[in-house]
């Protein structure tokens, strides 16, 4: 076990986790949900008012896992953070829960975001006899996985320069957007004070919890760098700078990104609008424009496919070397050092993934899912610091925890209500990963 552990060497420094981060941070969410929260909530001024709530959350939960992620600076990010504060059980859940939703569903849906926009740009790549255009969209998304597949699989220092430039561009991109989209763009601040009807007719708890929900989907990757910490130099200090930097520039952006769509689109026009930006760059600075953005949004949304191509194996590969899931999937490349029958696994279900339900259905689904285990996470500093095993202390303990914590939990309470379908299949997602715990343990004797 120690020289598959010593295989995954500490290469990656500040600046490419904490692009990692961004990039897995920065994806299909604010892409793609503006227009579904339009049509939940009908207000653009309680949409922004949740999109700084989701940043609060997000930053008090990667305070709490700077902490732990230095304490613990293992692959395999929860799996193998809950494993060694609770239980192998508890761990394996949250990787089984990380296989099935943490990383295959976000690939496949940032890929549609990425057809999407694709077709926005050039509707004429959506021409087909036979496919139709929604088949098309899927066909495009299919594509570009196993594109990033292959790019991975030839090592983590390629990966990651590929990453580097990726979110260097994917930022520059939104930053230029707001800029121009302000100084230059034709809106309004006053669709500020446009309130409509929402869809359900009244706004109440349950569709704020909704909406906050797809907002945290949007903010998933605050906590990225955790999932490389045996790749990670200097893991003390690099684990929680990555996660603070990461998540404060995103929260920056995402409001001001928010912020230009309602300046740029009237609330009613931007009602189940899924690639909300080729439309708000239309208003702003004319139709001719639309496919041009329409086109570098697609490209951007490459990043966060990138990043999760990344993250992903390696919470496979630290399973699997612990005996808790197939055993190919701790085999590294010889020559890449990289964990390749996990990324090419990986690619097999977020394909799997994109040929089933729709957007929204999907959007709820990994939404629910994912918030479950990085709560019992964040509670897990309390044990870190009972039992001694903080190498640091950050500031804000026990208000940050606390935070997470209690908002995590109504947002689900919520959620659950509006949507007790797609919520209670991820319930079923979770709970089958115990007899798959049971499975692999047997094998692994």
């Amino acid at each position: 076990m120690k020289k598959t552990e010593e295989s995954l060497s500490r290469r990656l420094g500040l600046f490419p986790i904490t692009n990692i981060v961004i990039a897995n941070m920065i994806g299909a969410g604010v892409f793609t949900t503006a227009g579904l929260l339009m049509a939940g909530l009908g207000d653009p001024v309680l949409m922004l008012t949740l999109w700084l709530a989701g940043g609060l959350i997000a930053f008090s939960g990667a305070m709490c896992y700077g902490e732990i992620g230095a304490s613990i600076p293992r692959a395999g990010g929860e799996y193998a953070i809950l494993s060694k504060l609770y239980t192998p059980k508890l761990g394996f859940l949250s990787g089984w829960v990380s296989f099935v939703v943490g990383f295959s569903a976000p690939i496949a849906a940032s890929a549609i975001g990425f057809s999407e926009y694709l077709g926005r740009a050039f509707p004429v790549l959506l021409d087909s006899s036979w496919l139709g255009p929604e088949g098309m969209k899927k066909f495009y998304s299919i594509l570009i996985i196993a594109v990033f597949t292959f790019v991975h699989l030839r090592g983590v220092d390629f990966g990651a320069r590929v990453q580097n430039y990726l979110t260097v561009m994917k930022v520059a991109l939104i930053v230029g957007l707001i800029l121009f989209g302000f100084s230059l763009g034709k809106g309004d601040f006053g669709h500020l004070e446009m309130a409509q009807e929402p869809a359900g007719g009244t706004i109440g708890w349950k569709t704020v919890g909704l909406s906050l929900m797809w907002i945290m989907f949007a903010f998933s990757g605050w906590n990225a760098s955790v999932y490389v910490g045996s790749e990670i130099k200097k893991p003390e200090r690099n684990i929680p700078l990555s996660l603070l930097i990461g998540t404060g520039v995103v929260t920056i952006l995402y409001f001001l990104l928010n912020l230009l769509f309602i300046y740029a689109i009237p609330p009613k026009e931007m009602n189940d609008v899924i690639s909300i930006g080729g439309l708000a760059v239309a208003r702003l600075f004319g139709q001719e424009y639309e496919s041009l953005f329409s086109l570098l949004i697609a490209f951007a949304l490459f990043s966060s496919i990138s990043a999760f191509i990344i993250l992903g194996p390696r919470v496979y590969f630290a399973m699997a070397r612990d005996g808790h899931f197939f055993r190919f999937a701790s085999k590294i490349d010889p020559k890449y050092h990289v964990p390749a029958y996990s990324i090419i696994f990986q690619g097999i279900i977020s394909v799997i993934i994109i040929l089933s339900g729709t957007f929204d259905q999907i959007l709820t689904y990994m939404g629910f899912a994912l918030g479950i285990f990085p709560i019992i996470t964040v509670f897990g500093i309390f044990r870190l610091r009972k039992k001694g095993l903080n190498v640091i202390k950050l500031p804000g303990h026990p208000f940050t925890p606390v935070i997470f914590i209690t908002m995590g939990i109504v947002m689900l309470f919520l959620s659950f209500l509006e949507r007790p379908i797609e919520s209670s299949v991820a319930i079923l997602t979770v709970l089958a990963g115990l007899p798959a715990y049971y499975f692999f343990g047997k094998k692994g004797e």
